[in-house]
């Protein structure tokens, strides 16, 4: 999905690239209280553990981590409540049924604002075994070792 100029990013999900394989990724909205909107503000959230899942044909969002605002009253929230997501009925159904059918599971990568709006980047993933993740680190060290050879070859061409 292309960010568009107006969107900041509170935080990112970076365990979940470790951890899955991300087959298509989805934006939902979220709905939220004052002061959780308040500690979004302050990046006081963490997605690692979270996931989202579906309860009477509805979408919630599961485990994530948004601190309370130390200046809010007495009302403040609680750091682990489950949350709803909005998005279109259409795409709800096409997910439950991937998400029932196919195994996956609904991730969350990214939080962010999207004008005054916090919108969720949510990954349909299938998990990754021990056996992928050693794969995708090697892949990573050797690209970074070819980067590093043009770097050092483009130098030495250069002087």
């Amino acid at each position: 999905m292309s960010q568009n100029k107006d969107t900041k990013t509170i935080t990112r999900n970076r365990k979940a690239l470790h951890n899955y394989f991300v087959d298509e990724e989805f934006e939902a909205g979220i709905v939220l209280l004052g002061s959780e909107v308040k500690s979004l503000r302050d990046a006081r959230v963490q997605l690692t553990d979270a996931y989202a899942r579906f309860e009477n044909n509805e979408l919630w969002l599961v485990s994530a981590h948004i601190s309370p605002y130390p200046f809010a009253t007495h009302e403040n929230h609680e750091p682990e409540r489950i949350r709803k997501l909005l998005m279109k009925r259409r795409e709800l159904n096409r997910l439950r049924h991937k998400v029932e059918s196919s195994g996956y599971t609904l991730i969350p990568l990214e939080l962010y604002f999207s004008g005054n709006h916090v919108k969720v980047r949510l990954g349909l993933c299938r998990g990754k075994k021990l056996f992928d993740k050693r794969e995708s680190v090697k892949k990573r060290e050797a690209a970074r070792e070819i980067a590093r050879e043009t770097r050092e070859a483009r130098r030495d061409w250069k002087n």
